[in-house]
């Protein structure tokens, strides 16, 4: 039975990276320093939401960095690998913190809310260290956009899922 249950994992995370993918390439807006705005942040929170750290983490992580390397952003592979993971990690930690304190709702949206302040961060750093600090600054916004929509798609997706029955159990 155990095995049945990892096989289960296995294949719903490797669904949730192909989303975060699609969901990242399907919509693709360029922001000032080269970097775009994407929906996929909405399924790498439900990776988070939805999967143990270590399959959320890598679905949220995988599927975020091969739309960056299919979609030709190379160098932002490896760093978008990190900072998406690190969302579903913190998406994870937050509402499993949270949930029984605050609901199911409230608690998603901040883990969300704080996920999604990594990835600005994230990306802010990381940017920072390619143009500069001062340049880097013109994509917070962009990001942070792009975070509130994440955020939003993101619970209303989870709803979705829990009202559907789909889920690890």
């Amino acid at each position: 039975m155990k095995e049945h249950n990892t096989t289960k994992k296995i294949v719903i995370a490797a669904l949730l990276a192909s989303l975060t993918c699609v969901a990242t390439m399907i919509i693709k807006v360029p922001s000032p320093l080269k970097g775009y705005v994407n929906l996929g942040d909405c399924v790498v929170l439900l990776a988070g939401w939805m999967l143990s750290p270590v399959y959320g983490f890598l679905a949220a992580g995988l599927g975020s960095a091969l739309a960056d390397l299919f979609s030709g952003y190379v160098v932002y592979a490896p760093a978008t690998f990190v900072i998406k993971g690190l969302m579903a990690l913190v998406a994870f930690y937050g509402f499993k913190l949270l949930h029984n304190k605050v609901g199911n709702l409230a608690s998603r949206i901040i883990s969300g809310v704080v996920a999604e302040a990594v990835m600005v961060l994230g990306y802010f750093v990381f940017e920072g260290f390619l143009y500069g600090f001062a340049p880097s600054v013109v994509n917070i916004p962009a990001n942070s956009v792009q975070g509130v929509a994440g955020l939003i798609l993101g619970c209303v997706l989870v709803k979705i899922f829990e009202k559907s029955k789909i889920s690890l159990d």
